[in-house]
């Protein structure tokens, strides 16, 4: 259970125009993490338009932001994320279900090219070490231009801060879809 109460819309009539403008950028739902965060206005709409900025106005590809993403869940045992995104975000950007899986310990599957393995080797540095070797962001800056680099560091870094405030809150999933 929710270390804070998730906010239900019917008790906050004063927060219906970012409710609904939430709602229709989530699938027509307003999620767990917006209830959540509505405690804070402010910071609700930041993170919602700072994770639109990640996921949606990058000129990362929606497979590798996906595995990106999948594979910060399982690094961060960020169950919220991984229920997101598995599998119905995943799919819909190319990934399939095994590939999904292999993601909790890739570097040992035949998945994944040689671009996605950069990207991934750096998420996990990043998420395990902070700091960053050489010869990890080398290959990276292989398969990257500058702009990816940064907008990769990015997602990668938020979904950093996204499992540490998930995980600390201890935020409900979201129910499975019938």
């Amino acid at each position: 259970m929710a270390r804070v109460p998730l906010i239900q819309e019917q008790d906050h009539p004063e927060l219906a125009e970012a409710m609904a403008k939430y709602s229709a950028g989530r699938r027509g739902k307003l999620i767990n993490v917006y209830r959540m965060l509505l405690h804070s206005p402010d910071l609700a709409e930041s993170w919602f338009n700072h994770s639109n900025a990640v996921r949606w106005k990058t000129t990362l590809d929606g497979r590798l932001r996906e595995i990106v993403i999948i594979r910060m869940g399982h690094l961060t045992h960020a169950q919220y994320v991984l229920r997101q995104h598995v599998p119905s975000l995943a799919l819909a950007d190319g990934l399939s279900l095994p590939e999904c899986d292999a993601l909790a310990a890739w570097q040992g599957t035949q998945f994944f090219s040689t671009r996605e393995r950069a990207a991934l080797a750096y998420a996990d540095v990043m998420t395990e070490d902070i700091v960053v070797p050489d010869a990890i962001f080398a290959e990276v800056a292989r398969h990257f231009d500058q702009r990816q680099i940064v907008e990769l560091t990015v997602l990668i870094g938020t979904y950093n801060m996204n499992a540490r405030v998930l995980q600390a809150l201890e935020l409900d999933l979201e129910p499975l879809a019938p």
